[in-house]
This record gives structure tokens, C-alpha cells and sequence, in this order.
């Protein structure tokens, strides 16, 4: 295996493994020297690859993804239409959350970061076994999104404003 090839597999694996991953388990599993896996560790993090080296082995850092609070309100026949203006962008609707004068905060998680996604939350909620918590405080509420992107959370918060879903707090 090339060098290059085997770095990317190195990442791969680290990427996709939920715990650190020793070095002899990384050369086994490429065929080469625990020396080998050091070299080449040494070589990813000196390129910028987020690797942390503990004593159960090699992981990468989690990075955290860019995340703003939207404050928005809307009708419920506009919630589809406010999550795809979100997901659309390449944004992930993390959760959404009120907070109510009596109760506090009541929070709940979503992941949406797809249309399907989207479709199957409001196809749900059109089944009425639930409510929406908007409907506890006059139909406003707030997202947690995340993107890849401070840029691209911002064209999420242009877009939330030109459609009027965007409250200023």
C-alpha cells in the first residue's frame, strides 16, 4: 500500500471508530510496522489532521461544527417550509426549544439535516398524535442549527429573515 493511500485509510479508520485505536491494532490491520503507523501519525497531525494520541492509542478530535440559536416564529403550516429553508443550505436543525413563563426551558431533540428528514418530522406531526411547542408560547420558538460553515450560517439566517421566520433578540 502507498503511503498516501494508507494515510487516508489510517484516518478513515479513526473517523469511523467510536474509541482510540492503538498503533500495533492500526498495523495489523494494514499490514505494516507499529514504526510505520508512528511515521505516519507523525506526518498527519503536522498536516493539520486532528489526531490525539492517548494511552489506549490514536483518535481523532471531535471537532464541534459552527452552531447559532435562531429565534423564529411562524405559522404551523410554515414549518415545513422554515426546516427545508434550513436544511437546504446544509444546515442541521439540532433540536428546538421555548421558553415558557411557567415551565422554563422544554427542549427537544430533532437531527433533521435532509429533506426526508424534514417530510417524515411534519408528516408526524400531521398524524396529531403531538403538538409542536410553538404552540405554547404564540408560536414562537428556538433552533439550534449547525453547518459546516459560520458563512453558511449566515446565508441560513439571511434566508430565516427574507422569508420573515426570523426574530431579532
Amino acid at each position: 500500500m502507498v503511503k498516501e493511500q494508507r494515510q487516508k485509510k489510517i484516518i478513515h479508520i479513526l473517523s469511523t471508530s467510536g474509541d482510540a485505536i492503538s498503533g500495533k491494532a492500526l498495523a495489523d490491520q494494514l499490514n505494516v510496522s507499529r514504526q510505520v503507523i508512528v511515521q505516519d501519525i507523525s506526518f498527519l497531525k503536522v498536516s493539520g489532521q486532528p489526531i490525539i494520541s492517548t494511552h489506549r492509542g490514536y483518535k481523532l478530535e471531535k471537532q464541534a461544527l459552527p452552531q447559532r440559536i435562531f429565534k423564529v416564529r411562524h405559522e404551523t403550516g410554515q414549518i415545513a417550509d422554515e426546516l427545508y429553508t434550513i436544511v437546504d443550505l446544509g444546515g442541521t436543525v439540532v433540536d428546538v426549544f421555548i421558553i415558557h413563563e411557567i415551565y422554563g426551558e422544554l427542549r427537544a431533540p430533532l437531527s433533521l439535516n435532509s429533506r426526508k428528514n424534514v417530510d417524515d418530522f411534519v408528516t408526524y406531526l400531521a398524524e396529531g398524535k403531538i403538538m409542536p411547542l410553538k404552540q405554547l408560547t404564540d408560536n414562537y420558538h428556538f433552533h439550534t442549527v449547525t453547518a459546516s460553515s459560520e458563512k453558511l450560517l449566515d446565508m441560513i439566517e439571511e434566508k430565516l429573515k427574507k422569508k420573515n421566520y426570523l426574530i431579532n433578540i
